[in-house]
């Protein structure tokens, strides 16, 4: 059963291996992510509870019935005077599993190992998620400051232009102090995206110590590589949730069975000595003692079937859920793709109108409300732009996180 069990197993994840895709570029490695994944506390305690699984597993099979032992002695006096009799009495017995309880018992142990099995992957998935979400926010964060930057070295040439302006006689003490105080914003909004990094930083340390963020942009966000249909099946395939409520529906419609034939009260056998008479009387003898089923065992398998429909209606539940995020991840993904496309060729265009509309003021031929106005249209332009890219990116690399297809997800 075992032998057919592995074999199962193995046969389910070769296809599964077989299409595990390369980690993208702007992710952590394989090698890194798996170890910084294993140190979460999620996990060592999901791996924790599949070892403690294991041992419930061979309880279970061995099951709780031992032999007692009962020892009585005692001395027997006679009306008619004379010495007592010393007597004593030895018994051993042990309950029986009967009625194919045994095999329940080692097939429930069975289920709950392979339940432990999918919460680790579960807990593995979702340390996965959190790496991930982790990970973009600070490569995120890392571009927005690198974005607010350069808006600093825009506004600062702003100012410049101002300045020369006012020297010239163009301009007005004013507009040096507006455009100033534009600078001044340029470089508040630089400062909290600083302190923003650094907290993304902080967070990424303090859940996976060890992680650090590369020195390297995000990559550009590409569309699914397949159809919804197509994500929805492999996500269903590799899904842990489902994987533990279908466990769970196992589990009780074995302890549905084993309450069924648990009607069927197992009987406690033992053998027994004794020596009475001033031992002239040796007794050897067996004994059977059999419980008498009543209600409680009766109302216990009815109680057990309505749990099957409990726990069968969950894997429905689970499934439709399951269904839903992934429509709902896919969506983004596509949704997310068409939002940055547009934003950056919004991005490009507003940025190409600031460094116009610059160089038209330097010349005179714009006023300084034109001037603020094209780099605040550019930094929302670009703002945009990189919620979009972070947004598209993180929905595309769920996909492959929920379907197992990189950071040898797979294997769990």
């Amino acid at each position: 059963m075992k032998l057919w069990t592995g074999i199962a197993m193995i046969a389910w994840a070769l296809p599964v291996l077989a299409e595990n895709q390369a980690t993208p570029p702007d992710l952590p490695s394989t090698v890194a992510a798996r170890q910084w994944i294993e140190q979460d506390p999620a996990v060592r305690e999901a791996r924790s509870a599949q070892a403690a699984a294991g041992h419930s597993a061979a309880m279970i099979a061995a099951s709780p019935n031992e032999w007692t032992t009962r020892l009585a002695v005692q001395r027997r006096s006679f009306d008619e005077g004379g010495p007592a009799s010393k007597e004593w009495h030895a018994q051993i017995e042990r309950p029986i599993r009967i009625n194919g309880k045994a095999d329940l018992d080692r097939q429930l142990g069975e289920t709950e190992q392979v339940i432990a099995q999918a919460k680790v992957g579960e807990a593995v998935h979702e340390a996965a998620r959190s790496l991930l979400d982790l990970w973009i926010d600070g490569l995120s964060s890392a571009q927005a400051q690198k974005l607010f930057q350069e808006q600093q070295s825009f506004a600062q040439a702003n100012l410049k232009a101002v300045e020369s302006r006012k020297k010239a006689g163009d301009a007005s003490a004013l507009d040096v102090s507006v455009a100033t105080a534009d600078f001044a914003d340029v470089e508040r909004q630089a400062s909290l995206a600083a302190s923003n990094l650094a907290k993304a930083r902080a967070k990424l340390r303090v859940r996976f110590p060890g992680a650090q963020l590369p020195a390297q942009p995000m990559a550009d966000p590409r569309p699914p590589a397949e159809a919804e249909a197509r994500w929805l099946e492999r996500v269903l395939e590799a899904a842990d949730p489902l994987r533990i409520a279908e466990g769970q529906l196992r589990k009780a419609e074995l302890a549905a069975s084993r309450a069924s034939a648990d009607r069927v009260p197992d009987p406690t056998v033992g053998v027994f000595a004794a020596s009475e008479a001033f031992r002239r009387e040796r007794i050897v003898g067996v004994s059977v003692s059999i419980p008498l089923s009543g209600t409680y065992r009766e109302e216990r398998m009815k109680q057990a079937l309505q749990e099957v429909e409990v726990a069968r209606a969950a894997v429905d539940r689970q499934k439709r859920e399951l269904e839903t995020t992934v429509a709902e991840t896919y969506a983004d993904a596509t949704g997310h793709l068409a939002r940055w496309q547009l934003s950056e060729r919004g991005a490009t265009a507003t940025g190409e109108s600031a460094r116009l509309t610059q160089r038209a003021y330097s010349l005179g031929e714009a006023d300084l409300q034109s001037l603020l106005l094209a780099r605040r249209q550019f930094l929302e332009a670009s703002r945009a732009a990189l919620e979009a890219r972070a947004d598209a990116l993180r929905a595309t690399y769920r996909l492959l996180i929920d379907a197992h297809l990189i950071w040898d997800l797979a294997l769990e």
